[in-house]
Parts: C-alpha cells; sequence; structure tokens
C-alpha cells in the first residue's frame, strides 16, 4: 500500500481563526500590531488547531492556514514580481467588498510588475513549525498554477511576459522549488489547491475566457501539464490535489458537474489523492468518477463547511454507498467539501460547529473501514 492510501479521512486545510487572531490581524492591518506580535498569536492559534485535530481523531493535520489571510498566500506571499495580488489581501475584507452568502464575483486580475520569483517558502515554514508540534503527520497546502494564471491580467503584463505559456512556466518552476524543499525537509503530504478546474465546467466562467480570446481546452490541457511538471520526479511525498467551486465566506464561485473534465482531469493528473466537493447538487452525479484510473484515491467531499447543519451518519454512509458503484470503497475517503476559512473572515458557522463536522468525518469513516 503506498504512503496515505491508508488515510479515510481528510482536512482540506484551512481552519476558522480564531477571535484573537482576527483582531490581531486587524490591528496589524490598522499598522497597531507589529509582525512578531502578529505571529505569536498565530502559533498560539495553530498549537491550539493541532491539539484539536487530534482530539476529535484526525490521524493527519494541518496548521488550519493561520499564518496566511487566504488560501492563496502560499503563493501570494511567498513570490516577487506579482505584488497586486498580494496587495489585495492585506485589505480587511469590508474593504474587498464583503457579499452575502451565495455566488461570489468573478476574479479579479493583477499585473505582473517583474519575472516572478521565490521570496519565501512559506509552506516550507508552515510545516516545519507544525510538525514540531504533533507526532502525527503534517499536511501542507499549495495553491496551484491554474488558479494563479487565472488571477493573472496577461494583457497588462505583456512588457514581462509576452505569453501565459511564459508566465506559467515560471510559476511551475518556482512551485517546483517550494514542493522540493519540503520533500527535502521531510513533508509526508502536499495538498494542491486547484478549485479554478470547475471553471472548465462552469458556463458563465467558459464564456468569461472566450470573451477574452482564450481556448478553454488549450488552458485546460496547460493547467494539467503545469500541475503535473510540479510533482514530477519528487519521491517521498504523497501529492493530492483538491477541487472545488470556490469557498469564501460561504460563498460560491461556480457550478456544474464534473462530467465534461473528468476523463482528462482524473485521468491526466499525476496526483495520487484527488479531494473532489460533493456536497451539493451543484457538483453533479458521481458517474464521471468511472474515469477515475485504480491507482488513484478518491477522497469524497461530502461534509459541508458552507452552514453549521451537521450531515447525519445514515446520508453519508448512503452517499460513500452510491460512489462505491464508480470506485471501490477501498480506494474511498471522507472529508469536507473545503476548507473552513479560504479567507481570515471565514465560513458563516463557529468553532464548535467546525470540529463537530468534523468529528462526524471521523465517525463515519470509522464505519466504513474500520
Amino acid at each position: 500500500m503506498a504512503p496515505f492510501d491508508w488515510l479515510r479521512t481528510d482536512q482540506v486545510g484551512s481552519l476558522l481563526r480564531p477571535a484573537r487572531l482576527k483582531d490581531a490581524i486587524g490591528g496589524y492591518q490598522r499598522g497597531e500590531v507589529d509582525e512578531a506580535a502578529l505571529a505569536a498569536v498565530g502559533d498560539d492559534a495553530i498549537r491550539e488547531a493541532v491539539a484539536a485535530q487530534e482530539r476529535v481523531g484526525m490521524p493527519v493535520v494541518t496548521d488550519g492556514e493561520m499564518r496566511r489571510f487566504n488560501f492563496q498566500d502560499s503563493m501570494a506571499r511567498a513570490i516577487f514580481g506579482f505584488d497586486a495580488w498580494l496587495d489585495r489581501w492585506k485589505l480587511k475584507p469590508a474593504d474587498r467588498g464583503a457579499k452575502t452568502p451565495g455566488h461570489a464575483p468573478l476574479i479579479t486580475r493583477h499585473r505582473a510588475s517583474e519575472r516572478i520569483s521565490l521570496r519565501r517558502n512559506l509552506p516550507l515554514e508552515e510545516w516545519r513549525f507544525t510538525s514540531a508540534l504533533t507526532a502525527r503527520p503534517v499536511k501542507v497546502t499549495l495553491i496551484g498554477p491554474d488558479r494563479i494564471s487565472q488571477v493573472f491580467d496577461a494583457a497588462a503584463s505583456s512588457d514581462v511576459y509576452p505569453t501565459v505559456d511564459a508566465f506559467v512556466d515560471d510559476v511551475v518552476a518556482v512551485e517546483r522549488r517550494i514542493v522540493s524543499e519540503l520533500a527535502a525537509a521531510g513533508c509526508p503530504y502536499v495538498q494542491i489547491d486547484a478549485p479554478s478546474y470547475t471553471a472548465y465546467v462552469d458556463e458563465g466562467s467558459l464564456a468569461d475566457m472566450r470573451a477574452r480570446g482564450i481556448d478553454p481546452e488549450r488552458a485546460l490541457a496547460r493547467s494539467i501539464a503545469a500541475d503535473n511538471a510540479v510533482i514530477a520526479g519528487i519521491e517521498g511525498v504523497t501529492f493530492g490535489i483538491h477541487v472545488c467551486r470556490g469557498n469564501e465566506r460561504s460563498m460560491w464561485h461556480r457550478e456544474g458537474p464534473y462530467d465534461a473534465i473528468a476523463e482528462r482531469l482524473f485521468a491526466g493528473l499525476a496526483h495520487r489523492r484527488l479531494l473532489l466537493e460533493y456536497d451539493t447538487e451543484r457538483a453533479g452525479t458521481f458517474a464521471p468518477l468511472r474515469f477515475v484510473p485504480k491507482d488513484k484515491i478518491v477522497v469524497l467531499g461530502l461534509v459541508t463547511t458552507k452552514s453549521p447543519e451537521l450531515e447525519g451518519v445514515d446520508s453519508l454512509l448512503g452517499r460513500i454507498d452510491e460512489a462505491s458503484r464508480y470506485v471501490p470503497v477501498e480506494r474511498l475517503a471522507l472529508s469536507p467539501q473545503c476548507g473552513f476559512a479560504s479567507d481570515v473572515t471565514g465560513n458563516l458557522l463557529d468553532e464548535d460547529a467546525q470540529w463537530r463536522k468534523l468529528e462526524r468525518v471521523v465517525e463515519v469513516a470509522r464505519r466504513v473501514w474500520g
């Protein structure tokens, strides 16, 4: 059995930030809290998050992304040359235009001011700190090339990057360095966050691509190749990839079943674990799972992080049974559909509801897989 094929529960990454951390971040944004003080509060939040994950029985833990303002910080704060992207997350959520639950706006694109290069390996810093707190394996998350290419303003950046391909090549080079350094340090599990793949099944996103002169078929092929290039030849690490339809402050960004891209995506990606959103009808049926190769694990994101309502055991057992018609149960696992806090504000539920949901994931996994 390959490393982590035994893992029947997963935690997608982010956890709700405690109130004191949110207060410290607000003070930092106002210039009232310095970086060292903010880091100290964040470190305490990570300690508590790890201990809580251990208490609910998660066999692999994360740092809850407590040091990040947003899930994209794994690259936004890690690179030179793309500062306009980072500047967006220096603003308070209210300044960015807080929205009510529902459909989120389309992506804002940003100019590259110079060729991107690595500023700091933030995922490595996170892993080193967190792995010292626990005997359990620690997973880290990294935003994938496709999402980065979709926030890239190609027209405004043409003096630096004549083509999107050239930009993506540099993204891959930077991410390969991040992942290679993680592997060398002993990190056992890296999850690539790839929410932008659902753009290729969402009619509004497809129309936007075509209006900007982008061929979706070519872009999809480039993105799969880029994701594979990031991890190619890197040994000793289990790689997962997470696909969802948006998850900011309980909002969703895209809709559409996996059918149109399933064969190319599931068979084309080299990642061992496919963490797939499946908590609402927006994801469609389990039928596209028939395209998953026999050497991959499908992590079913059946537990929603967007609301506090707790999923029933029988309902989850029924859905796992339904999915097993397409992928044998021994190659399935269970998780929430996404993180609980893709940005500092977090989704519209409290920490008690968050931990109840993770307890439910563990409970159901034990019922199914022992």
